[in-house]
């Protein structure tokens, strides 16, 4: 009998993690993941063209900006000092323990929120998919198979990053032939004159984001956010990516520039398919906002686009649980190493090289805040989506300014540090924190969303109570770890060195 062979042996870097794992096109595989196209488009292009019309499409684009330019701070701090911590590591160093322990709880937070919605839209869809249409309804049912979606891609996220580059690249690359596909039938129809009398020609208006108020631009804005978000998730794997000080830079622009072509093309496809009307299939139609993408199947190609469509979109949710659990568990795993939670947070698998404990603690969380929302109410969970832009403007507003004051010594060193380094990420942070403000502003209007407490909508209690949430714990953290908030363990001055070669990255400060 042949003796099994034994584990791989795995190179790991300072923290633990596996070096040299994932490559530029695997690293944007893990940021398209994280972001779930087919998911994002369903969930919310629908009521993007309730809050601004025909410009979706420009509200794509205009989001899109900010998007890039604090995707340009993110690969900037990232040649500098290249960590899994990212916001939490950066702000820590820009403005010290207390920004930057409240930037890692945002991270932190955004995903235990989206946890919870793309659980439910995989097990949902999953089911309808299959034909089981009573089943996605009943509570206990869709509830348990979104548990069981959480904690097999938390199995998966746990077993190592080169399992999960694989899964994701069969699952990004699906998602994409079905937008595309469906994109290019729906042009098809619409200039064959066969898409039906709702149907619209496209229109360069659709790309002129004048004349929109600012309330529904802000609307609008925090709901794009929600759609690019999750490309920074090449920067949290950057570690275990080749060339660890460039390599995810790029990828983040590249996955960023890929969401803006799918976003536009789909969107622009869509509504000349569909139209404006406010009844049928209509996007202006309230009551498909929920989604507008698989509503199209039947009248495009019948049951069998139905059910292709719904499988994409359950696709899609179950590869952003995935890929949001990595991480934001890498993010705990740096915080513990620099002495800002809890030392357990830091333990790596030894075999995997993932952070196992934190991997875990994410899963479970995930699994106890869907359980509390959706047993006890479905209509908080839909308010979930809507406040989750909140955490995400807060905590790439951080890694923006914090990307300014980093490098505040050196940016009129030349031309290029001052743009990139000073300039857009600033503008990049200063819209980031419009989109906070005014969005705040108008949830609070208790007719904002599904719920409301009292005279104040729910879905600013749930989007900005779930980052004061994070005030108490820092504090519980700080009476116990006062290295860290001393400034003991990571300051500005802390060397962070590149895990592949153990030296100084290129390009600091």
């Amino acid at each position: 009998m042949t003796a099994a062979a034994p584990p791989p042996v795995v190179e790991a870097g300072p923290k633990g993690l596996r070096t040299g794992a994932l490559g530029l096109w695997g690293n944007t595989v893990i940021g398209l993941g994280a972001t779930a196209p087919a998911y994002s488009l369903a969930a919310t292009l629908g009521y993007v063209v309730l809050a601004v019309g025909e410009k979706a499409p420009a509200m794509f684009l205009v989001a899109f900006v900010p998007m890039l330019f604090v995707a340009v701070a993110y690969r900037e701090l990232n040649r500098a000092v290249p960590d899994c911590g990212t916001t939490f590591t950066w702000g820590t160093k820009a403005f010290g323990p207390w920004v930057g322990w409240m930037g890692g709880w945002g991270v932190a937070v955004s995903a235990i929120i989206v946890l919870a919605n793309v659980a439910e839209i995989a097990a949902v869809y999953t089911l309808r998919a299959l034909g089981f249409v009573a089943a996605a309804e009943n509570t206990l049912v869709k509830v348990g198979v979104g548990v069981l979606f959480i904690l097999v891609m938390t199995w998966v996220s746990h077993r190592g990053i080169v399992l999960s580059e694989r899964f994701q690249n069969a699952l990004i690359v699906f998602q994409i032939v079905v937008l595309a596909v469906l994109a290019a039938g729906a042009l098809w129809l619409v200039y064959s004159g066969d898409a039906g009398p709702q149907a619209v020609l496209p229109s360069w208006s659709w790309f002129d984001p004048t004349g929109i108020s600012g309330s529904a631009a802000a609307q609008a804005l925090i709901l794009c956010i929600f759609v690019y978000w999750g490309w920074d998730a090449c920067l949290a794997v950057g570690e275990e990516t080749r060339g660890s000080t460039s390599t995810p830079g790029r990828a983040a622009l590249l996955a960023t520039v890929i969401l803006l072509a799918i976003y536009v093309v789909v969107a622009v496809a869509l509504q000349s398919y569909a139209g404006f009307g406010a009844t049928g299939i209509g996007l202006a139609n309230p009551e498909h906002s929920e989604d507008v993408l698989t509503l199209l199947g039947a009248p495009m190609g019948g049951s069998v686009l139905t059910a292709v469509l719904l499988l994409t979109v359950a696709v899609s949710a179950a590869s952003s649980t995935q890929t949001t659990i990595l991480p934001t568990a890498r993010g705990a795993l740096a915080m513990a190493v620099y002495g800002a939670v809890p030392r357990r947070f830091g333990s790596v698998h030894p075999r995997y090289a993932t952070p196992g404990f934190a991997t875990v603690v994410m899963g479970l969380s995930a699994v106890v805040f869907y359980l509390v929302l959706g047993l006890v109410s479905s209509d908080a969970l839909l308010d979930t989506v809507a406040s989750l832009g909140l955490a995400v403007a807060f905590y790439y507003g951080i890694t923006a300014f914090a990307c300014v004051w980093y490098f505040r010594r050196t940016l009129l060193r030349s031309p290029r540090d001052l743009l990139l380094r000073g300039l857009l990420p600033l503008l990049g942070g200063v819209v980031m924190v419009w989109a906070f403000v005014q969005s705040s502003v108008d949830m609070l209007d208790p007719a904002y969303g599904e719920t409301s407490f009292g005279p104040v909508g729910g879905v600013f209690v749930i989007g900005v109570g779930m980052i004061a949430l994070g005030v108490p714990l820092m504090l519980a953290c700080a009476v116990r770890l006062r290295p860290f908030f001393r400034g003991e363990t990571l300051d500005e001055d802390t060397p962070v060195l590149v895990p592949e070669t153990g030296e100084p990255p290129y390009g600091g400060s």
